[in-house]
């Protein structure tokens, strides 16, 4: 007990007088308990957040198939395309007791076609169509006329801009029909993401491409809790889905389940780097702190304190200053958590819509896992003054700790040479499995950076110092400074190269795939036109563009997405989401050149035949004739054997079927655009026709690599990471030089008592902040050259990569002004004492 209490008092009486020291690892960890806060919010939102239902607000119950694939001991992969009912799901759920009855919904995109209005506003057209007896599941109630029977009879929603007995003109794949108005509707609350309409069920069957198969179910209850009949279907059919409440939404919104799966997903990778940055940045301020108390340390190992007291009492003196930054930096960051959705939702990565779940979870997970953090960080600073002699330890306090030692210089290149290794994984195992390879590479490097930090700052000071020697008595001082402070140094140095180093692989992997695949997509393109519409091209829409005078031959493409099975080594099942495009096997060789290695792209039929990109095939280990196992985007399961082997994978996806079999397993059963071939001087005239039918018509030069919405998502996910990550840096590095300034008042003091001028000191700290940032950027961009390198081998070819110039030079410039602007806060903050009052202070 006694034991106890003293260290408690010695506890108490650090934190009194060493104030500025324990500053320092409030504000890191009271940033990271924010950024942790704000990051755990968004990850429960992905388990209990969601999209409110517009379409299905008046029905009890909504039905509907599971829209993901499950993996064992991971995170589910979602489906993007609409996964259909079973054929008597209807029948079967009105059997059950309580239902009512049962509704069927089905949606076919259509796109109202104006007289004189201009084919490239069509986009701004586009509504979707159900059968007239899904009125019921929103409330929709007939205000004027009747409901739809005949096949070109329509009903409108109040407010459409048509009344009845106008005639409309809707087009479905790019075929246009009319349609009379002989009805209108109006709702309690109209839904807000679309415009709809009604036909009649016969019509909505003739349309669907899936022949009117049921999407989703509303069931209505009599007599029964909501809750209790969802509970009742669930357990009767338990490959169905059933939804009450709010996540009813889940059933009606596609991009529900995607927002869901994307938020975990992004929030845990978030969460886990951010504790590893917090740890790291913490560390080194922790690190800075035991330096500036060298002396109370070796006095109390001179008067008989044993390494674990020492531990002890540093590990209590972190975790008093935590708890308290932890606590203080809950609030602040749900506040966050909104800013990040705001972001997100910026960059289309989640629906405007989304809305966040709210609760006590993510701050107890912040306080636990920040503390532990800090715990760890605790023990790494204490651990070198915790083993010391006591005699040593003495000697220290007074001339500084000495270089590292071998054993320490070994481990750090035994790291880096890792990290080098690593980067050459691209080199092998090409496509976007090399973006993991380079993260993981540049983790290393700034590991072994962090290991070999203090032994490469003095090399480095050494090399410059005879130049500062040269120039002028503050470059002398500050050559002197910092070659006996190396250490110092190293802990302002290595957050400023961490951050350039993350900021340069962070948005170059990106780029250096986008830009190879901009290239594949635009070589890949033989074809004169790319034809679309607003919601895709049917295959009646196709053979109208290949007849048309002037066109040789016109080709469509669906794109969709499979979940491809595969095995790591220890023989884990592994599911990946991969780009699918379906191609023409007849016309697909007067359109793209995917530039084939083996086999043929005209031996594609159905779902039982693949071809599968370079990247794809060594990843999976298969090769003509392989096997490749997965589930397509509607989640039907497939097996095809593979019957050619293409390299243009990041411009036209890993896999490709024949087209008709892709759009059978799509949500609208349509093409995602046709490329067309012209008679020479006929492009005009072609261009002129196929616009006048409503269709969109652009040169080849505008084709996108296939995935490249999602590339693009993916891409603002990682700026938007890396920018708050950027910003705990950023805080994290004024925060250090601060406090490493600050704890050399004594010294710049005794520097103007001695004769120097408060200008020759300044010049002295502005010349040691040059060094500071010039070391820091240097480090940092040798720390992101092998990786980025390595990627841009493996991906293009080519040893230079392509980054984006400005965004490089701003992450490198930005991070690298850090250290002249806190180097002069700290100054001028620490000189504003009078040098004589600062000598006789206390230590």
């Amino acid at each position: 007990m006694s034991a106890s209490l003293g260290l408690g008092r010695l506890v108490g009486a650090d934190l009194r007088h060493h104030r500025g020291s324990f500053v320092g690892v409030a504000v890191a960890v009271f940033v990271a308990s924010a950024l942790v806060t704000g990051l755990g919010v968004l990850v429960e939102s992905g388990m209990r957040g969601g999209l409110a239902p517009e379409r299905y607000a008046a029905v009890d119950v909504v039905v509907g198939a599971p829209q993901q694939v499950d993996v064992p001991e991971d995170l589910p992969v979602p489906l993007r395309e609409r996964v259909p009912l079973p054929a008597d799901a209807v029948r079967d759920i009105a059997a059950l007791p309580g239902v009512d009855r049962v509704v069927v919904d089905v949606t076919i995109p259509l796109v109202r076609q104006d007289a004189g209005a201009d084919a490239a506003d069509a986009g701004s057209a586009v509504i979707e169509a159900h059968p007239w007896p899904a009125t019921a599941l929103t409330g929709f109630e007939l205000r004027e006329g009747q409901e739809p029977a005949a096949a070109d009879e329509v009903v409108v929603t109040a407010g459409s801009g048509h009344a009845v007995g106008d005639t409309v003109v809707l087009a479905h794949g790019g075929v246009p029909s009319e349609y009379r108005v002989v009805g209108e509707v109006v709702a309690p609350q109209a839904p807000e993401r679309a415009s709809h309409v009604f036909l009649s069920e016969n019509r909505i069957d003739e349309l669907d491409p899936h022949e009117g198969a049921a999407q989703a179910l509303g069931v209505f209850v009599s007599g029964a809790d909501p809750e209790q009949t969802a509970t009742a279907i669930r357990e009767a059919f338990p490959g169905l889905s059933a939804r009450t409440g709010d996540s009813r939404g889940d059933v009606e919104f596609l991009d529900s389940g995607a927002a869901r799966s994307t938020l975990v997903s992004i929030g845990s990778a978030f969460v886990g780097t951010c504790i590893l940055v917090a740890m790291f940045i913490v560390a080194g301020t922790l690190s800075l702190s035991v330096q500036s108390r060298r002396r109370d340390y070796a006095l109390l190992r001179a008067v008989g304190a044993s390494p674990s007291q020492v531990h002890a009492l540093v590990a209590r003196e972190v975790l008093w200053v935590s708890v308290v930054a932890v606590l203080l930096g809950l609030a602040p960051g749900y506040l966050l958590s909104s800013v990040l959705q705001s972001a997100f939702v910026a960059a289309g990565v989640i629906p405007g819509d989304f809305a966040l779940a709210v609760g006590p979870l993510p701050a107890v997970g912040a306080v636990l896992l920040v503390l532990a953090s800090a715990w760890g960080a605790a023990r790494i600073a204490a651990s070198r003054v915790a083993k010391l002699d006591p005699v040593e330890a003495l000697r220290e306090s007074t001339t500084g700790a000495p270089a590292i030692g071998l054993p320490r210089i070994i481990t750090g290149i035994v790291l880096a040479a890792a990290g080098i290794s690593v980067s050459t994984v691209p080199l092998v195992v090409r496509g976007q499995i090399a973006a993991g390879a380079a993260g993981g590479a540049v983790m290393l490097l700034i590991i072994a950076l962090a290991v070999l930090g203090p032994w490469l700052v003095s090399l480095s000071v050494r090399l410059i110092g005879t130049v500062l020697r040269r120039m002028s008595s503050a470059g002398f001082l500050a050559s002197a400074n910092a070659a006996a402070n190396s250490r110092r140094l190293a802990s302002a140095i290595l957050p400023i190269a961490l951050g350039i180093g993350l900021g340069l692989v962070q948005i170059g992997a990106p780029s250096i795939i986008a830009a190879e695949a901009a290239t594949q997509a635009s070589a890949g393109v033989i074809a004169d036109l790319r034809v679309t519409a607003p919601t895709g091209l049917s295959p009646e829409a196709v053979d109208a563009i290949r007849e048309t005078p002037g066109v040789g031959e016109a080709s469509g493409v669906a794109l969709s997405t499979a979940v491809l099975d595969s095995h790591d080594l220890e023989g884990k099942l592994e599911r990946t989401e991969h780009v699918l495009q379906g191609l023409d096997p007849r016309s697909v060789a007067h359109a793209l050149d995917l530039r084939v290695r083996e086999g043929s792209l005209a031996e594609l039929d159905g779902t039982t035949t693949v071809a599968v990109s370079t990247d794809a095939a060594q990843v999976l280990g298969v090769g003509i004739g392989g096997t490749v196992v997965g589930h397509l985007g509607d989640g039907s399961p497939f097996e095809a054997t593979v019957v050619a082997v293409y390299e243009r994978g990041l411009g036209f996806g890993d896999l490709a079927m024949a087209a008709d079999a892709v759009r059978a397993h799509t949500t609208t059963g349509l093409d995602s655009f046709a490329l067309v071939t012209v008679e020479e001087g006929a492009s005009d005239e072609v261009r002129a026709v196929l616009g006048a039918r409503g269709l969109l018509v652009s040169d080849r030069s505008v084709q996108e690599a296939a995935g490249a919405a999602t590339q693009s998502q993916n891409g603002w996910t990682g700026l938007i990471a890396l920018l708050v990550i950027l910003g705990y840096i950023a805080i994290a590095v004024v925060n250090t030089l601060v406090m490493a300034t600050g704890e050399r008042s004594r010294e710049l003091a005794l520097l103007q008592l001695i004769g120097s001028s408060r200008g020759q000191v300044r010049s002295m700290m502005r010349i040691e902040a040059v060094l500071v940032a010039v070391i820091a950027m240097v480090f940092g961009v040798v720390v992101a050259l092998p990786p980025l390198i390595g990627m841009s081998m493996g991906i293009s070819g080519q040893p230079l990569p392509v980054l984006p110039g400005l965004g490089s030079l701003a992450i490198i410039a930005g991070m690298g002004a850090l250290a002249l602007v806190a180097m002069w806060i700290g100054t001028t903050a620490t000189m504003r004492t009078r040098p004589i009052d600062e000598i006789g202070s206390r230590q």
